[in-house]
């Protein structure tokens, strides 16, 4: 199976085919899954936090329901800080599909019940990083990951 070039460092994804479809392990999750476009740049960017930026796996979540205004969602990554808050979340889109006002706007209302203070959207090729001052009801563009705490 052909994948999708990445702006992020290559690591050895472990793929298997089943019955005509291709699967990727997630060590978050612990288990193969459906290796969609969007599911590439997940594990990409997973391991690029863990193996690039010091993240421990242990305070990830992945792919989790959750309500928002009675109805249910599911974010991409959730990642809490040492004292298992809500720290980073992340939406993950296929490399084709161009972030747009609309992605924002879905991270944003996910981030209305979850309170997250740090925020960001990839298709794997291009990555936004904010910074939300709930205080203020502002936010900053980051050109860098914020480092784990």
């Amino acid at each position: 199976m052909k994948v999708a070039e990445l702006n992020l460092p290559n690591y050895q994804a472990k793929i298997q085919k089943k019955e005509g479809n291709y699967f990727i392990y997630d060590e978050i999750r612990k288990g193969y899954f459906v290796l969609t476009p969007e599911e590439w740049v997940r594990q990409n960017f997973i391991h690029f936090l863990i193996n690039h930026h010091s993240y421990s796996k242990n305070y990830f979540k992945v792919e989790k329901q959750f309500k928002v205004n009675e109805r249910v969602k599911r974010f991409d990554v959730l990642i809490y800080d040492k004292n298992a808050a809500p720290f980073l979340l992340i939406e993950c889109k296929a490399p084709e599909v161009k972030i747009s006002q609309a992605t924002f706007a879905q991270i944003a209302t996910y981030n209305m019940e979850l309170k997250v203070p740090y925020l960001i959207v990839t298709n794997g090729l291009t990555h936004f990083i904010c910074e939300i001052d709930f205080e203020n009801k502002t936010y900053n563009y980051l050109q860098e990951i914020p480092v784990f705490k």
